[in-house]
Formats: C-alpha cells, structure tokens, sequence
C-alpha cells in the first residue's frame, strides 16, 4: 500500500517542480536496485534542487512518518540506497552540480552530484591530488563516496576519503540545514560531526555539500606487476614489502580466476600461468621511487616462480591499472550474480585470510574469486552464482557468513569501505559488541521517527544472518 496519498502528493508538488516528481512504474523500477542485491519499489522518486526543496522534503516526511532514501549513482555493493520499506527515494544523482579548485587553500568544494573522476581531473589540472580513488569513480557521485566511506587502492599510503572530508553542508534527519567542520586543516571546535556523517551510509542528514582538502600532485610514479606460483605467497611478498620500510602508493592483489575473467573480457597481457599477481605502485621523488620500486622488485623475485615487470612508460603504467580496473566488470560476465564483499584484516594476517577463503571456496564448491586493496588488508571476496538457482544461492549465504567470521576471528572487520548496508546488518553485533546500542543511540537522538534510510546498518530483530533471497 502506497506511503503517499493525493494530499501528500499535493503538498510534494508545492516543494519540487513537477517533472522532478516520478511516480510512474517504470520509472519507480528503475529506484529499487543498486550493484548489490534485491529490489524494493519505492512509492515515489523525487529529484530536489536545492538544500531548502531537500530541508522542506526531510520536514514533510516527518509530518507523515514516511522513509527517506537519498541516492547517488547507486553502485552501492551493501543496499546503501534501497527503499526497503518503500516511501521516498531522494534522487540526489540530479542535483545541480558544482565544482570549485580552492588553488591556494588546496580545496575541492562540490555537490553531491560530482561524479568523483571530475574531481581528480580538475584538481590535476590544477598540480593537486585528490587521492580516494574506488574503482567506480568513473560512475559514482562523491556524495555516494564519502556516505559509505570508500577510498580505493591508495588508501594504504594516503588514507580513506574521511580523511579528506573536512566540512559539510548537511540537512538533518529534523530538516534542519547545518554545517560541519570548514575550509582549515585544522579543526578541533567541539564534536567532529563531520567525520560522524563521513561513512554514516545517510542514517545521519542528507549531504548537500562536500569541502575537500587536496595535496600536492606527486612528482613521479612507477608500477610493478609481479606474477606468483601461489596466493598465499603473493600474500607473503605483501606483508615482506610493507615490514621492509617502503609504503607504496598502492599495493593491489588478483588471483588467477581474476586474471582469467580478465583476460577473456578485455585482453591486457596479464600471465595466465600465474596463481596471483600484485600491482606495487611507489610514488614521491623520483630518485626515492627508482630506489623503492627496485627493492619491490627484490622482495618480489625472492619467491619461488615469480616473475616481476616494471612499467617502462605511462601508457604501459596505465594499461596495468587499467587491467586491474576491469576486474569488477570482466568477473560479472562468469554469472548474472555477483556477491562483492569487503572484509578487512590487518595487514599481518593476509596470508591466513587468503587461505581461509580458500577453504570457503573448495567447502561450498563455489565460483569464489579474490581480488583487492591487499596493501591495507581490504579483500574482495567475490562470489559469482546466479540468485535463481535457489541452493546455490543459500551455499553463498552460509559462505558469505564464514567470510565475515573469519575477518572477525582474525581481528579485522566487516567492511573496508562498501558499507553495511543491510548485506552485513547482521553481523553488527558479532564485532561490536555492545559499542553497536551507543551507535543506535546517536540515530535515535539524530533522527527520531527513523525517517531516513530506516532499515540500514542495524540488524532488525532476530536477524543473525545475511539472507540473499528474497
């Protein structure tokens, strides 16, 4: 049964011009998935345009208990964006856009709307760098980014998109317009709201404006690609190269199976003989990267079978990289479903995780594939399967489940940065303990008629475990 009746309608057409209202079925259709699972139909999509047409929306839906959803580019892997509880979708994919490079203070100030690779575009022209860089920032809006946190592959050296996010426009889950933080590196006035709302997947306001800080474009880069006769040796070369004094820009590992899906997807000259290969990216000056990338390539060739290649030109730099972009897309080809997770353990303990993915693959006798920001312990397990084979798909669920454990056994967490979404609810308890009753405390004195994104981050009752079907 619909949330919005002809007087609500009414009064929505007061606050957003008309063909910025959709209702029709098709058009609601396309608002009730992202890249993660399940389709929920909103009741309505509104595309606001300003952040008093956002304020006056989060007010009527108080006024009538109706669930908010804001939405980006919706390539949320966790359902950050899906109306699970119908009500409103808040299409903030439309919202005006607007870009500005602060040269001088070294800022980026832009809308939600930005799609991220513009950023770095602009800042570059500019000599700046705006370092979070997650594989879908060709597609994805910043706002999307910094709501669930994700950074990419050079979050080992230069840290997440928290770190970069140093104020915010936001409206509150109340209406109210407000701002956190400002244009100064240094800020420590009161509570940091604005690292609060930086991940908080849009539980907390709907984000309006984003101020980032930017840094010096680095003089030189150079790219490694070595190949390995076995994962849990790639997984060795890692932890060697991060305990031997080098920080890499970017450390990023594929097994074969990605190699493989790459490769008949979009050849790039990847070895289809190796069981793993890692991408070492240094940066800084140039004689310190000449230096560090050779001392990569030592540690490297000390495994038996292995087999190193330095990028001898950009456009060789860029193909390497290019391959490891393609990862995502080429594996989607092995299946209609893709089941992409993300957990995290410390950098320490990558080779015991890679083997207990292993174990998980060869238990279920699925098509599980890894790949990820191996640098950082941030893992992507990924399962390909087809959501209509009914037993296939509980396998997946019992193995996801075994994913998730075994990041927590190891001392890691749930997420790296594709969120909790309602995928990993869950298991919110099983890592945080009692610290999840102070995080619920802070959405309820936020948000008190849980309006907005309702059905997110917080297992509901008697939910112990992630259900991919519907």
């Amino acid at each position: 049964m619909s949330k919005i009746n002809e007087q609500i309608l009414n009064e929505i057409r007061k606050i957003v011009q008309n063909d910025r209202i959709l209702t029709k079925k098709g058009d609601l259709y396309s608002f009730s998935y992202d890249a993660s699972f399940g389709e929920y139909l909103p009741d309505i999509v509104l595309q606001p345009q300003s952040k008093e047409e956002v304020s006056k929306i989060i007010l009527l839906a108080n006024t009538y208990q109706i669930p908010v959803y804001p939405r980006g580019s919706a390539t949320s892997l966790s359902g950050g964006p899906l109306p699970i509880l119908g009500g409103i979708v808040l299409d903030m994919s439309q919202y005006p856009k607007s870009l500005t490079i602060d040269k001088e203070n070294m800022l980026a100030i832009v809308t939600p709307s930005v799609i991220t690779s513009r950023i770095h575009e602009e800042a570059e022209k500019e000599g700046l760098f705006y370092p979070p860089d997650p594989s879908s920032s060709n597609v994805s809006t910043i706002g999307g980014n910094i709501l669930e946190n994700s950074s990419g592959p050079k979050g080992l050296k230069y840290g997440t998109t928290k770190e970069y996010v140093i104020g915010l426009e936001v409206v509150t889950p109340t209406g109210d317009i407000i701002r956190t933080g400002g244009k100064t590196v240094k800020n420590v006035t009161g509570f940091d709201l604005t690292r609060l709302i930086v991940g908080s997947e849009g539980l907390l306001g709907v984000v309006t404006e984003i101020t980032l800080r930017l840094i010096p474009k680095p003089a030189h880069k150079m790219t490694l690609l070595a190949s390995f006769q076995s994962v849990v040796d790639s997984g060795k070369a890692i932890t060697s190269i991060l305990s031997s004094g080098v920080l890499p820009a970017a450390l990023e590992l594929m097994d074969k199976y990605c190699i493989e899906a790459v490769e008949h997807y979009q050849p790039s000259g990847l070895p289809l003989d190796a069981e793993a290969i890692v991408i070492i990216e240094v940066d800084g000056h140039e004689a310190a990267v000449r230096e560090e990338i050779a001392q990569c390539s030592e540690i490297c060739k000390s495994f038996p079978g292995s087999k190193v290649r330095v990028a001898k030109s950009e456009e060789e730099r860029a193909t390497i990289w290019k391959a490891r972009k393609m990862v995502s897309p080429a594996i989607t080809q092995l299946g209609p479903t893709k089941i992409s997770e993300d957990a995290t353990v410390p950098r320490s303990k990558i080779p015991e995780m890679i083997e207990k993915l292993h174990i998980i693959r060869d238990k279920y006798k699925l098509n599980l594939v890894v790949f990820g920001h191996a640098g950082d312990g941030n893992l992507h397990p990924n399962i390909i399967t087809d959501k209509r084979n009914i037993e296939e798909m509980k396998k997946a669920e019992l193995a996801v489940g075994e994913i998730f454990q075994a990041a927590i056994d190891l001392g890691g967490t749930l997420s790296g940065e594709h969120g909790i979404g309602i995928l990993k609810a869950p298991y919110m308890r099983k890592e945080l303990g009692l610290t999840l009753d102070l995080m619920k405390k802070i959405k309820e004195a936020w948000d008190p008629n849980n309006i907005l994104n309702p059905g997110k981050m917080f297992p509901q009752k008697g939910q112990t475990k992630v259900v991919l079907t519907q």
